[in-house]
Parts: structure tokens; C-alpha cells; sequence
């Protein structure tokens, strides 16, 4: 549901999920020390970890070339929903807006909307019951979940059904 409480998050880092051979990317909770993992595809960590290093590249990337038609086309990405998740995989929207004003909802993997995000300093948000029931505790001291926890969390998303999520 789009029109639910939003939590606003930021890209901590990327890793590799060493049990499954996977990149994960840790969102963290701007408010609380909780971090949301998603397991992501390698492109699309590469675009992210190319996007959180600032590295340059000599030819623009999909997601560069994303921006640009942006930029082209005088839209502007507002924001970056997380808002679901259905058989285990995470559902995003992207709020773009045009030059009158008019805002349009795309549907988009999380990995490519991060990574557009990073590259447009978009605010990223994930639904308050998907924080809620998938995040991971997390300790400003000692960093984000250990691969055990993230493994742990993988588990249970392989296995959460969307009626899980209903009042």
C-alpha cells in the first residue's frame, strides 16, 4: 500500500552474503539503529557500491543513463518507496514528477531505485510494517547484523507470505 507510514532509510553499505553467495544491501533506519537487508543481483550492487564510492566511469551506466533522460526530459524523482513484499521479494515505486506538476508512480526493482537514488541524492522510505517486521536490530557501536543475523533474515523473508501482513 502506497499510502502507508513511511520510514525514512539510508544506503549503508553493501555486502556479500557469504552462506548464499548473494550481495545484500543494508538499509539503515534514519531514527533507530535497525537495518533492513535486500538481497540484490551483482549489476546492481555494482551500481550501488559505484554510486556510494563516487566512482567515476567513462561511459554513462544504466542507471546513469536513467538520470539523464531525467534531467532530459525535466522530470524530477521525489522519492523512493519501499512499500511491499510478496513471495519474498521486496516491491518498490518511484515518485516522479514532470515540469507541470504532475506526479507519476513507477514501478521498479529496490535495487535499480536505489541506485538511481544515490545517483539523484533521492530520499529513500520503507513501509513502517516492513521495518517492523523485517529489520534487523543494530548497535551504532557495533555495527550493522553479522552475517549470521542476515542469514537469520533470510530465512524468515523466504518464508513470510503476504497475508502475514494483513490487520
Amino acid at each position: 500500500m502506497i499510502d502507508e507510514e513511511m520510514v525514512p532509510v539510508e544506503v549503508y553499505c553493501v555486502r556479500f552474503d557469504v552462506y548464499n553467495k548473494i550481495p545484500v544491501v543494508l538499509l539503515k533506519d534514519k531514527a533507530e539503529p535497525r537495518y533492513l537487508p535486500i538481497w540484490i543481483g551483482m549489476f546492481e550492487a555494482t551500481q550501488i557500491e559505484i554510486a556510494l564510492e563516487g566512482v567515476p566511469v567513462p561511459r554513462p551506466m544504466s542507471h546513469d543513463l536513467m538520470k539523464s533522460m531525467l534531467d532530459s526530459f525535466s522530470l524530477q524523482l521525489e522519492e523512493i518507496r519501499i512499500h511491499d513484499i510478496v513471495e519474498g521479494t521486496f516491491h518498490a515505486k518511484m515518485f516522479v514528477r514532470d515540469k507541470g506538476g504532475d506526479l507519476t508512480l513507477v514501478d521498479a526493482r529496490p535495487s535499480d531505485a536505489i541506485a538511481l537514488s544515490l545517483r539523484t541524492a533521492t530520499p529513500i522510505f520503507v513501509s513502517k510494517r516492513i521495518i517492523e517486521e523485517a529489520a534487523l536490530a543494530g548497535d551504532p557501536v557495533d555495527g550493522p547484523p553479522n552475517d549470521e543475523e542476515i542469514q537469520k533474515f533470510k530465512e524468515f523473508i523466504d518464508s513470510v507470505k503476504p497475508s502475514d501482513f494483513k490487520d
